[in-house]
């Protein structure tokens, strides 16, 4: 490749970013990479069982944020009697027409006053889902 002051490089004792110092990171990260590929193949990490979405350990808890949704499912199944697919259909429909309810709560509470005092209806529709999610969480964490 020509350049212009290649005297210039070897004077004070550098060299062009592109293309010496382009390659020479290229070279590493293929090396790196062939290390990498090569490990792999040669001692892979073990691979535990495929978990079954349909049997839960007892043990397993979800996060914080979870555990209320968590909790009512666990609660859902009570309703087996009424068949197998009771339990997670309605307990999933159940939570969905609920946070549905909450959506719609400004659309149907039409009231124009904006002091809470003047809405007891969206008051305690938010007083009571929040109070209930916060005793299915707890107890969600407890049991």
């Amino acid at each position: 490749m020509a350049y212009e002051n290649i005297e210039a490089y070897r004077k004070y004792g550098s060299e062009p970013f592109f293309p010496h110092h382009i390659l020479r990171q290229l070279i590493q990260v293929a090396i790196l990479f062939a290390i990498l590929i090569l490990l792999s193949s040669l001692a892979p990490a073990p691979m535990p069982p495929k978990a079954d979405p349909f049997d839960t350990p007892e043990h397993v808890k979800p996060e914080w944020y979870f555990l209320a949704a968590h909790q009512f499912l666990k609660v859902a199944e009570k309703l087996s009697f009424l068949g197998q697919w009771a339990p997670k259909v309605l307990g999933v429909l159940a939570q969905g027409l609920g946070a549905m309810v909450v959506w719609f709560l400004p659309f149907w509470d039409r009231n124009p006053e904006r002091h809470p005092s003047k809405r007891p209806m969206a008051v305690r529709i938010g007083i009571a889902t929040v109070f209930s999610f916060l005793a299915m969480t707890i107890w969600g964490y407890l049991s």
